[in-house]
C-alpha cells in the first residue's frame, strides 16, 4: 500500500563526496518498515527517482541520496521550504529476525542509508548488530558516527585504503566470529560476495533502477527459486536461500 502526496524540503545539506541528507516534511503513515523506499517526481523528468529511505519518524522522512545524473543534480540544487510529489510505503522492507541475537548490518555506499533505522530497531528487539560499511575511498565515508552514536561496533572500509580497512566489507566479514544472521543492501556483487562469505541466513536489499516504483511495469524483475519477483514490490528484500545469482 502506497500514497502519493506532498512533502516540504527541511534541509538539503551536503555530508560526503556527492552524497546529500535531506528532510522531508509530510505524511509519514504509510512507511511501516526499514528498508522501503520512496518514490520522487522531479519537473522535467518523465521517471520518478527511487531513494530509500533513512529514517523517519511521526512527521518527516530523512533519506540520503547520491549524484549521479541529471535527476539528482536537480535535487542537490533544491532548498529548504520547496515542495515534492512523492510516492511513500514502496517496497517490502527488512523484517526483524527474532531468533538471532548478534546481526551483521552491511551497507554499501548508498546501500548504507536504510541500515541505520535497521539497527535502530534491532537494538530496541534487544540485538547487538554489528555495523560494516563499504566505500571506495575516505571522501565518500558517511554516517560512521551516526552508527557509533547508536551504540554499534562499526568497521569502515574503503576500496582504496584511504581509511579503515582496505578492500571489501568481505575482508571484514571473514575476520569476525559469533555473528548469527546478516542483512545488507548495496550494488549487486557486494550482495553476491557476502551470500558466498557467510553461511548463516540473511536479508538482501537490492538496488535496481525502476520504472514506475510499484509493481506496474515489470521491468525490475529478478529471477529466484519461486519464480520472477520485481524488485520494487516483492522486494526489495530478499531471502539469501531464494536468490538465483
Amino acid at each position: 500500500m502506497y500514497k502519493r502526496d506532498i512533502y516540504t524540503i527541511g534541509e538539503n545539506t551536503k555530508i560526503a563526496k556527492d552524497v546529500y541528507y535531506m528532510t522531508l516534511f509530510g505524511d509519514t503513515s504509510f512507511i511501516t518498515a526499514p528498508g522501503q523506499f520512496i518514490n520522487i517526481e522531479l519537473e522535467g523528468f518523465y521517471l520518478r527517482r527511487p531513494i530509500s529511505i533513512c529514517d523517519w519518524d511521526k512527521e518527516k522522512i530523512d533519506i540520503i541520496y547520491k549524484v549521479v545524473g541529471a535527476g539528482t543534480e536537480k535535487m542537490a540544487q533544491m532548498k529548504a521550504g520547496e515542495k515534492l510529489d512523492i510516492l511513500t510505503g514502496l517496497g517490502n522492507g527488512f523484517t526483524i529476525n527474532n531468533e538471532t541475537k548478534a546481526p551483521l548490518v552491511i551497507g554499501g555506499g548508498v546501500g548504507t542509508p536504510p541500515m541505520y533505522n535497521l539497527a535502530k530497531q534491532l537494538i530496541e528487539a534487544g540485538q547487538k548488530p554489528t555495523v560494516i560499511l563499504g566505500f571506495t575511498s575516505k571522501d565518500d565515508v558517511f554516517y560512521e558516527e551516526e552508527f557509533k552514536a547508536l551504540g554499534c561496533d562499526v568497521y569502515v572500509t574503503t576500496n582504496d585504503g584511504s581509511y579503515g580497512t582496505k578492500g571489501f566489507v568481505t575482508d571484514v566479514i571473514k575476520n569476525l566470529e559469533g555473528y548469527d544472521y546478516f542483512y545488507t543492501c548495496g550494488p549487486e556483487p557486494m550482495l553476491k560476495a557476502i551470500s558466498n562469505a557467510t553461511e548463516c541466513s540473511g536479508q538482501l536489499s537490492f538496488e535496481e533502477r525502476m520504472g514506475c516504483g510499484f509493481g506496474g511495469c515489470m521491468g525490475c524483475s529478478c529471477k529466484t527459486l519461486t519464480g520472477y519477483k520485481r524488485i520494487c514490490k516483492e522486494g526489495p528484500i530478499m531471502l539469501k536461500e531464494e536468490i538465483i545469482w
